[in-house]
């Protein structure tokens, strides 16, 4: 058995066939056929059922699967560390951020990463829902992931300071005469939403229940940018990071009170690499909130 019927494994089992995974891979269909055929007598089980829509894992191929994701990761942080210990590091970077949050701070350090380390492949997505991140970040799939919570220990999550919201209001909107504007004074508001299961949707809920307030909705969009946009031209007010919002809106932008606040939290797996490592410390150095120095905590 090898590390690369492993992964073989594991792209059927994400792909759904072997020809699917043999595209993702870019290797024959009828090499990682047999590799998986000599995974599966090797091992003495079928890790797969063949079913007219697919090779689905098995009960055991299942907790196979588990097993052998855990060692792939362990021999990819293996093989970046020794290569950073000459100085170079190479292979991918997997990194997740809870949607809207460090939206100016990760790009500034992923590029400060990439110059460092130009042969390192970075490969980035924001994650609307927090529980599916969570899950995630538990599974090991993640080098790095940012978000507002999680149920690692101390030494796995890394407090980087806090994320203000700040409302978005439409041109000549009168609570723009206000450097900060009472949450009470929008219970009449329409607002331009995110998903329903969305972290996002979920600050706008509960900042506005605290007031007895529930929000009313003017449209539903996915992307922080499109809220800023859609809010810009007057469809409803939008309550985004503040890090979010894309230049040009700054005079449509208004502080809210009381503050809406979320911790910024950097999560690392236990047997975290190099990488992984490397761009914390550089989260570490961009600038935060004022109030919250960056420090070492869990939720």
């Amino acid at each position: 058995m090898s590390l690369r019927q492993y992964e073989y494994a594991l792209a059927v089992a994400e792909a759904g066939s072997v020809t699917a995974a043999a595209e993702l891979l870019r290797v024959a269909q009828p090499s990682m056929s047999q590799q998986i055929r000599g995974l599966e007598r090797d091992l003495g089980v079928e890790l797969f059922d063949r079913t007219p829509t697919g090779l689905v894992p098995t009960a055991i191929g299942k907790a196979f699967l588990r097993e052998a994701e855990v060692a792939v990761n362990a021999a990819r942080r293996a093989t970046a560390t020794a290569r950073a210990g000459i100085g170079e590091l190479t292979g991918e970077l997997v990194v997740a951020a809870q949607l809207g949050l460090g939206s100016r701070q990760l790009p500034g350090a992923l590029g400060a990463l990439r110059r460092r380390f130009p042969r390192l492949e970075v490969t980035v997505f924001e994650e609307p829902s927090a529980v599916e991140l969570d899950r995630l970040c538990r599974r090991g799939n993640l080098d790095l992931s940012l978000m507002a919570a999680c149920r690692q220990s101390p030494d796995d999550a890394h407090r980087l300071g806090e994320e203000e919201f700040v409302v978005v209001l439409g041109p000549g909107h009168p609570q723009l005469a206000a450097d900060r504007v009472p949450l009470r004074d929008l219970g009449g508001a329409s607002w331009v939403r995110f998903d329903p299961d969305s972290a996002l949707d979920a600050v706008l809920r509960e900042a506005l229940g605290a007031h007895d307030l529930t929000p009313s909705t003017a449209a539903r969009v996915s992307q922080t940018a499109t809220a800023v946009r859609w809010a810009a031209q007057g469809l409803g007010a939008a309550l985004v990071p503040a890090s979010a919002v894309p230049p040009g809106h700054d005079h449509l932008v208004r502080a809210v009170w009381p503050a809406v606040t979320q911790p910024v939290i950097a999560v690392l797996p236990r047997d975290a690499g190099p990488g992984g490592s490397a761009l914390l410390e550089l989260l570490r150095r961009e600038s935060w909130s004022e109030n919250s120095a960056p420090m070492s905590a869990a939720s």
